[in-house]
């Protein structure tokens, strides 16, 4: 393989269109958006027949352009390729492809339905989902971390809370990996051609299964969040079919995926700096919080999100015009040393700790931070509170992925039988 930080080194950016940028070790394509954090101005990416987007890279900008949605609108699509308008006619809008009075209203609805009953339920949940996972993985001691401990909590967690019944758990799990094996960028022609259709079958069925469950609740509410999101009723409205399903179809992305890598991540970052293990083991309930928050910071689960300029702006020594294409790299953002003193370096007690793991602000803001904080803080308790030495071995299998630092599989052990 060609190396993209050298076939690249008279035009700083376009390695950011090559498959094989995103392929390099994650340090290789750190120190790549370190030199293109230190140009005057970001730098347009050639995508190819004349597209490309702006690269914002800085910390500062990314979080001006997040605070600024009647500029750098998410409309029609954050993620690169755009979605299709039949994907979108089909399967509905999803929230984070909406703007303005569109995303408010379907925003207002959803964060109803999180009632302080339900969110207190959820929490509690996580601890004892937490607890009989890591019982699990005691007593049957696997070796793969993201299927075994990672992938279950933030799965198990979202079922419980949405009320999915357990009957529709395991084909859900297997719909999450089709649905999502398309993000991946290092994959051959073949498989570019075959995995998009293979990915919407199976968020097709996943949406109607819920679609069918989101009927039963409407006839039959329970105290869960697929009946407050059906029978809500704000400003006379509820979620339809199509919402309920891109909701739910969000939150597998949101909830479950960038959950379980930032766990993974975080397994694997506690391995390699066994003086932050150790401090963070000594008094858990004074860093436990900042141990998190700088897990999601080091990893940056959503590598970028796109977005499309709606006026005239200027930014970052750039003036953007109306049609402009722009990116947000969070992954850059959460790296720059001009925010982060030694950003490189995995550091627990860090504060101010203002990375945009859960986005830059603004109206898109994730609406799960709180609740994957909890899921992060309880499961990280039990691994390292119970006298096992659960750690990491090897490196992560990394997807190679421009839009999530997604973690394929990660092999671990314990120092005590």
């Amino acid at each position: 393989m060609t190396v993209p930080a050298q076939r690249y080194a008279d035009r700083p950016g376009q390695e950011l269109a090559d498959p094989a940028f995103w392929q390099l070790p994650p340090e290789d394509r750190l120190a790549a958006f370190a030199r293109l954090r230190a140009l005057d101005a970001p730098v347009f990416v050639t995508e190819g027949r004349g597209r490309g987007h702006w690269a914002l890279v800085r910390h500062a900008d990314v979080q001006e352009a997040s605070r600024l949605p009647k500029v750098f609108a998410s409309a029609p699509g954050v993620t690169t390729p755009e979605p299709a308008r039949w994907v979108r006619a089909l399967f509905g809008d999803s929230m984070v492809n909406l703007d303005g009075p569109d995303h408010a209203q379907l925003r207002k609805i959803v964060q109803r339905a999180f009632t302080p009953r339900l969110l207190a339920a959820a929490e509690a949940d996580i601890h004892a989902v937490a607890a009989r996972i890591v019982d699990d993985v005691l007593a049957h001691r696997p070796d793969e971390f993201v299927s075994a401990v990672a992938s279950r909590l933030p799965l198990e967690v979202i079922c419980n809370m949405m009320g999915i019944p357990d009957r529709y758990r395991p084909e859900i799990a297997d719909r999450v990996n089709h649905a999502s094996e398309n993000i991946g960028v290092e994959r051959g022609l073949a498989a570019r051609l075959r995995m998009p259709g293979r990915g919407l079958r199976a968020l097709a069925r996943m949406q109607r299964m819920v679609a069918g469950i989101g009927r039963e609740r409407r006839r039959n509410p329970q105290d869960d969040l697929i009946s407050a999101l059906v029978c809500a009723n704000v400003d006379g409205q509820a979620l339809g079919a199509r919402q309920l399903g891109a909701f739910f179809s969000l939150l597998m992305v949101a909830g479950v995926e960038t959950t379980r890598n930032a766990i993974t991540h975080g397994l694997s970052l506690l391995t390699d700096f066994p003086g932050q293990r150790d401090l963070l083991l000594g008094d858990f309930e004074t860093y436990a919080d900042g141990a998190v928050d700088e897990m999601i910071r080091h990893s940056t689960p959503i590598i970028q999100f796109r977005r499309t300029v709606n006026a005239e702006h200027r930014l970052g020594g750039h003036l953007f015009r109306p049609g402009d294409k722009v990116v947000l790299y969070y992954a850059s953002a959460n790296r720059d040393e001009a925010v982060f003193p030694d950003p490189d370096a995995f550091d627990i007690t860090r504060s101010p700790n203002p990375h945009l793991g859960f986005g830059g602000g603004g109206p898109h803001f994730c609406l799960g931070a709180h609740l994957a904080r909890v899921e992060m803080k309880a499961l990280f308790r039990e691994l390292l509170t119970r006298p096992v030495g659960l750690r990491a071995v090897g490196r992560p299998d990394l997807a190679g992925s421009s839009f999530d630092n997604r973690v394929r599989s990660l092999r671990f052990a314990f120092d005590q039988p």
